[in-house]
């Protein structure tokens, strides 16, 4: 038998200050961090928060511009098949240091969305 990843899709909130926005989070609506990863400068990078079934997604970003990440089985052949397809990438295929391996595109519309091998 085959492992496949289900393309799932996760929430992903862009903030200027993901910590602050974490705590907010957390007193505000009950969500629990669940995984923090920083560089080496103690800045978080990606973060999960999760709130009963539901995770989001943080990183440092420029806020309002929140995006969705999508779980896929292969990146590096999605990201093959979107750029024959003419897509927008932004951020090449790349491993990160939280785990997952993956890169970022614009729709049509300017929205990002974000691929890889994100295991929850």
């Amino acid at each position: 038998m085959t492992s496949e990843i289900r393309r799932t899709f996760y929430p992903l909130i862009n903030c200027a200050d993901p910590a602050a926005s974490m705590e907010w989070m957390e007193k505000a609506f009950g969500f629990e961090p669940v995984a923090v990863h920083r560089d080496d400068a103690g800045e978080i990078v990606h973060a999960e928060m999760r709130y009963d079934t539901g995770l989001l997604m943080f990183g440092k970003g420029t806020p309002g511009t929140s995006a969705v990440y999508v779980a896929v089985d292969d990146p590096d052949a999605h990201h093959d098949k979107a750029l024959a397809a003419g897509a927008d990438v932004f951020r090449e295929l790349a491993d990160q240091d939280y785990g997952s391996r993956d890169y970022a595109a614009h729709d049509l519309d300017g929205n990002e969305w974000y691929f890889g091998t994100y295991r929850p």
